[in-house]
């Protein structure tokens, strides 16, 4: 989402870092780009005057101008400041529990921001956390939203209160909240009533739900897609119902991010989640300072290391070990890295959250290997041998290759290319075990941060 506002702060930064010694003209013109470059990813016209004179009455100080490295000063106070505009790191993005069950977490919206797979995305997250959520069906307007709440709590393997049609909304939520004192759930989630804009009828329902069981948490569901018209409805809703926050959804398209970074500044309201994709699991809490050096080519590290904790077999991850550790890594075990490596999400996600990686994405030959689905090519190629091949490819002689390739739809030189390159891993991995086999501990594939092999 932040990729061209990544490119364009990344282009000022690199001017000011060929400059010995700064100017306050150098850091005016900078931040005029910085300006520029705000006001095209749709960020509001006043949170971008706001941030840019905070980032200028910094940036023209002695112990900028004087520094050693000025231009590593600037992005540091850019990077502390998209951090502010953000919401701080004290600690309010984290969700209110009850001190006693249940926690009610109410969520509201406009129809189609994604709401209602929205409920179940957070209540998939929370059983992970080590909770007992129970969905709540309470929007009774639109004819399917409890069919498909219902259909998700089945996918899932998680409860779902609801009621006939007919039923008011607000009695509904407040029998649910008995239920789930009663049945031993930890949290409830309610799935509210959207309406096509804000209108007096929809705020009435929302704020009589609230009134009547006095929730932890009101998250506003805002499309990233609808730009600055997202921050509009989450001030609307703010005024009239309530905020305590707000869950971003369709943070992987490719909208310009503008409404991500107007939000919190405009509302006073903290973003608590962001929504990555269309998948159960793809919610994450979301953390200011990760993403302000995301969108500063910084990458986000600590984020990649939590999916891949969370996506990795445990008992395959020892039983690889084992296998490097005897240097008899094979096509097999590579291809179960691959999936393991999907789980986390799509390829180009992933490697947005490694440093730098925005100076290199650029290139033809990136670009190409990103775009032309390399790894679903790789997986048909092996998918296509024998497990005897998998096993041991040493095997693989040119009338094997020929049936291979046939096979995946690809040519023999694809085939010649995979098993160079599974023959250069494989031996760079039997150097590795070699080295790691004498170091002081145990022997660890994914380098002691659980990252994923080929990573």
């Amino acid at each position: 989402m932040f990729e061209s506002l990544t490119t364009r702060l990344d282009a000022v930064f690199e001017r000011l870092r060929g400059k010995g010694r700064l100017t306050e003209s150098d850091v005016n013109e900078a931040m005029r780009e910085v300006r520029q470059a705000l006001l095209e990813a749709d960020v509001s016209f006043k949170v971008v005057k706001q941030f840019v004179a905070r980032v200028q009455e910094r940036a023209v100080g002695t112990e900028v101008l004087e520094s050693l490295s000025p231009a590593q000063q600037v992005i540091k106070i850019v990077h502390k400041e998209l951090i502010e505009m953000l919401g701080g790191i004290d600690g309010k993005t984290k969700l209110n529990y009850a001190g006693t069950p249940p926690t009610i977490i109410m969520l509201v919206g406009l129809q189609g921001s994604g709401k209602t797979t929205t409920v179940a995305k957070l209540a998939n997250y929370l059983r992970k956390q080590g909770q007992h959520p129970l969905m709540v069906a309470a929007d009774m307007q639109r004819p399917a939203a409890v069919l498909q709440l219902q259909q998700l709590g089945k996918q899932l393997n998680l409860p779902v209160y609801a009621e006939e049609p007919g039923n008011k909304p607000p009695d509904i939520c407040v029998r649910a909240i008995k239920y789930a004192r009663e049945n031993g759930n930890t949290t409830a989630i309610l799935d509210t009533a959207g309406r096509l804009h804000i209108d007096a009828d929809l705020m009435h329902e929302v704020a009589t739900i609230r009134e009547r069981i006095h929730p932890q948490e009101v998250l506003l569901i805002a499309d990233a897609m609808t730009g600055q018209d997202a921050v509009r409805v989450a001030d609307e809703f703010n005024k009239t119902v309530g905020l305590t926050g707000l869950i971003m959804t369709k943070m992987d398209g490719d909208a310009r991010g503008g409404a991500a970074l107007s939000i919190r500044e405009v509302t006073g309201v903290p973003i608590k989640f962001l929504a990555t994709g269309e998948k159960a699991d793809a919610l994450e809490p979301f953390y200011p300072d990760r993403l302000a050096s995301r969108i500063l080519g910084m990458g986000d590290v600590l984020t990649l290391i939590e999916r891949a904790q969370e996506q990795i077999d445990q008992k395959q991850a020892r039983k690889l070990e084992k296998k490097l550790l005897e240097a008899s890594f094979d096509l097999e075990d590579f291809l179960q890295q691959m999936h393991q490596l999907r789980k986390m999400g799509p390829l180009t996600q992933l490697l947005d959250m490694l440093p730098g990686f925005n100076k290199i994405a650029g290139m033809p030959e990136i670009n190409q290997a990103l775009q032309g689905d390399q790894m679903k090519h790789l997986e048909a190629l092996i998918l296509s041998m024998t497990p005897q091949e998998r096993h041991h490819p040493e095997i693989i002689n040119g009338s094997r290759k020929r049936r291979i390739a046939r096979g995946s739809g690809q040519t023999v030189q694809d085939v010649n290319q995979l098993l160079k390159s599974f023959e250069q891993m494989r031996q760079m991995m039997k150097q590795m075990a070699a080295m790691q086999k004498g170091a002081k501990g145990r022997f660890n594939p994914f380098g002691g941060r659980g990252l994923p092999f080929g990573l």
